[in-house]
């Protein structure tokens, strides 16, 4: 006897609610006082990297011990604090840092093997546990009503970029429970379910399209371009940077490693990656001759896999249980044309990449567009580094960086975007 969908979700760490955001709130703060020096620089983050003090002030910490961490919770809120520290002190500066001294590194390994994830600014770090309903507040879909619990820059540009992500994650939650089910649906042969629950995915995603829609009330694209994102960035593929190696991860004692690491991106979300799926969207390395054009810049099947590195545990597994048993699309093949199935089918396809091309459009005008200006006298006042002037001691970096603007999580932006939206279209089957 197959297990219940509510405990199959369960059992992945997902809420039948809320998805892959927990059922409660994240502990905004670790109760044990042993960890309050961490909890005293995160909570001053946006002044200190601001008074180019981070750095000294982290050099100052104890060498904190990771054995009074107790809850998932507390786990948690330790990775994403530590994440935010990793993050400023790189490049909390005039030049990005390629040591990360013991007193971040070692609490920091500790953590991550722990809640199984890379030990860096993930999109966990920064969005899945690093959120609460203000006071009265019980939607987490309304971004409105939720606030983060910290931020690297103290603007509400940030935060917002931050809060429209887990309003995104909220709002797909139910939808993760109607593709289990539509899923069963399959496995019984159940067309009118089968139906039914691709137009509540459909409506489902274009509901999360309009909610990324709202990027633009409170996220100012100056202001995340040259003062967020620079903070956001990797230490994979950043030689142009002045980081060839990566960073060196200090364990004390002369001992440590070089690492590299993809900075937090929205490709690590494992909501849009289950949609692909269970709609059956491949995303494929080479194939088509245009593909092949791409291949060595965005290879999305690749890139795509290697994402989920970047998610927590229980979540990578749960996406592999759901492609084990994700075969939606085969399934409405098989149906007659002219069936309403495959027209319901194509309509979910239909709205994904509609969603994609409204993610094309926030790229375009909180990178590319403000890639090609310098930034205002404003930002100038308040920005505390400039990725781009760091980049661009290398002489020919700050070109490249106009011929093929990368993202946080390393790809080259537009074609990768574009490559994904493209392959999400070829999904649909004919009617």
């Amino acid at each position: 006897m197959r297990a219940r969908t509510e405990d199959i979700l369960r059992n992945y760490g997902v809420s039948a609610k809320n998805g892959f955001l927990s059922e409660q709130p994240p502990v905004a703060c670790l109760p044990d006082i042993y960890y309050a020096p961490w909890e005293s620089i995160v909570h001053c983050l946006p002044t200190l990297i601001t008074t180019s003090r981070i750095r000294s002030e982290i050099d100052a910490l104890p060498l904190l011990d990771t054995s009074r961490l107790h809850t998932e919770a507390e786990w948690q809120r330790a990775y994403s604090i530590l994440g935010f520290l990793t993050h400023a002190y790189i490049w909390g500066g005039d030049r990005p840092a390629d040591r990360l001294p013991p007193q971040i590194t070692c609490p920091l390994l500790e953590v991550s093997e722990h809640v199984g994830l890379p030990p860096t600014a993930t999109y966990s770090a920064l969005n899945l546990w690093n959120w609460e309903l203000k006071p009265g507040q019980v939607d987490l879909t309304k971004p409105e009503n939720v606030r983060s619990l910290q931020t690297a820059t103290g603007t509400r540009d940030e935060e917002w970029f931050y809060l429209i992500s887990v309003s995104v994650e909220a709002r797909g939650g139910p939808l993760i429970h109607t593709m289990l089910q539509c899923i069963e649906a399959v496995e019984r042969g159940d067309d009118e379910a089968v139906e039914h629950h691709l137009r509540h995915i459909t409506v489902g995603i274009q509901e999360l399209g309009t909610l990324l829609n709202r990027m633009h009330e409170h996220c100012d694209p100056q202001v995340f371009y040259h003062v967020l994102r620079p903070l956001l960035a990797g230490s994979k593929g950043m030689a142009a940077a002045g980081l060839p190696n990566g960073v060196f991860y200090d364990e004390g004692n002369d001992h440590g490693q070089w690492r590299q690491y993809s900075g937090g991106s929205n490709a690590q979300s494992s909501l849009i990656q289950l949609f692909d799926i269970v709609l059956g969207v491949d995303h494929h390395a080479t194939g088509s001759s245009e593909t092949k054009k791409l291949a060595n810049s965005s290879k999305t099947g690749s890139f795509i896999q290697e994402m989920r590195n970047y998610m927590p545990r229980q979540h990578r597994e749960f996406l592999s249980y759901m492609t084990e048993r994700g075969h939606v699309r085969e399934y409405v093949d098989t149906k007659d044309l002219g069936s309403t199935i495959r027209s319901t089918y194509n309509a979910a396809v239909d709205a994904l990449v509609a969603f994609r091309n409204v993610h094309i459009q926030i790229v375009a005008r909180y990178i590319i567009n403000p890639s090609r200006c310098p930034p205002s006298e404003r930002i100038l006042q308040r920005r505390s580094l400039n990725l781009a002037t760091a980049s661009s001691k290398s002489g020919e970096a700050g070109g490249l960086e106009k011929q093929q603007l990368a993202g946080t999580g390393g790809t080259m932006l537009i074609p990768f975007l574009k490559k994904t939206r493209d392959e999400t279209g070829e999904a649909t089957i004919l009617e």
